[in-house]
């Protein structure tokens, strides 16, 4: 496990009252896999909770990914969406889980809000 996606599963349950505002209610379970090892976190995710384990268990999705695709996940160097999508990643289960969880990933690096753009472009044009 990488201290970086160690400390952004520990963050979450102090992010999720404003990340969690919608209708996910359920328990994703994500898969890490590096080399023979497999490692597990269970995601128990309602409006504006989340409560996050070392454990398998029942759950109502599972997402599988690489431990170095995660770490680029957590880090904005890659899109979850995108990764599944290209087969990097597997998801089964639950949709809304895993679109509810990908919020906790942070924008792609030097990425900016398109309303301050425009606040910087219309104090130019002043």
């Amino acid at each position: 496990m990488t201290e970086v996606t160690e400390r952004f599963f520990e963050s979450l349950p102090a992010r999720a009252p404003e990340i969690l505002v919608g209708l996910a209610d359920g328990t994703l379970q994500i898969d890490l896999g590096t080399d023979n090892v497999t490692e597990h976190w269970l995601v128990r995710m309602r409006p504006g909770a989340v409560h996050v384990s070392r454990h398998r268990g029942p759950a109502d999705a599972i997402w599988y990914s690489s431990m170095a695709l995660f770490d680029r996940l957590v880090t904005g160097e890659a899109q979850g969406v995108a990764a599944v999508l290209r087969n990097e990643s597997t998801f089964s289960g639950n949709v809304v889980l895993f679109l509810a969880f990908r919020r906790f990933f942070p924008d792609p690096p030097g990425t900016r809000d398109p309303r301050e753009v425009a606040r910087e472009q219309a104090g130019r044009q002043a």
